[in-house]
């Protein structure tokens, strides 16, 4: 029997941003692929990985950190990348006077969206694990299930996440659970496939793990 073709598509900061909200800074060296295969089921088979993520530039500290983990899962292979943008704006309250410089992440939700009416279309998967707790996306969802109505599409939810439109849309949904987040992580030193090594970031690791 043919195991059922399943490509996750992970919001990279929505994930990281949830483990921060739920205290899991030291899991952040996270061995994404086992997260993923810990969504499937018995007869699925995981095809490849697509992380969504932006760049760091503001800060030297937090872009190197944010490359050593992005190296390490590309490096590991089976894991494809897509970049975002950050745009600057400055915003000012009316109410009391003050104006500061706000960065948003801009161009994930459509990055993922297409991949994965693309992917959906090129039939490069049975199932879809959506890794995301944006709303925004629904509507890609929606998309998929009235052009391929074959393909199933299930969300996982990172910790403190949550989107009723996500629920709605999709087949199915699920939380990624904090023991899973806990047992997932990458060895303290990567070794790619070409032979690079790759260390931890500080504080990135739980100790016991080191």
């Amino acid at each position: 029997m043919t195991a059922n073709r399943v490509v996750a598509y992970i919001d990279g900061y929505n994930l990281y941003h949830g483990l921060i909200d739920a205290r899991l800074r030291t899991s952040r060296w996270l061995d994404i692929r086992a997260v993923c295969k810990s969504q499937m089921r018995k007869g699925q088979q995981l095809e490849f990985v697509r992380y969504f993520t932006t760049r760091v530039r503001n800060d030297p500290r937090k872009s190197e950190r944010q490359s050593r983990f992005v190296d390490a899962i590309e490096g590991l292979g089976g894991v494809f990348i897509d970049y975002g943008y950050f745009q600057s704006k400055d915003v000012h309250c009316y109410s009391c006077g003050h104006s500061w410089h706000q960065r948003k992440e801009k161009k994930t939700d459509i990055n993922i969206a297409v991949r994965l009416l693309e992917d959906a279309h090129d039939d490069r998967f049975d199932i879809a694990i959506l890794i995301s707790g944006d709303g925004d996306l629904a509507p890609a969802i929606d998309s998929v299930r009235s052009r391929t109505p074959e393909k199933r599409i299930v969300v996982a939810f990172p910790p403190k996440r949550n989107s009723f439109e996500l629920q709605r849309a999709a087949h199915a949904h699920k939380r990624i659970s904090r023991t899973t987040i806990l047992s997932c992580h990458l060895p303290a030193t990567v070794t790619t496939s070409s032979g690079h090594l790759i260390q931890a970031p500080e504080g990135w690791l739980p100790t016991h793990a080191k």
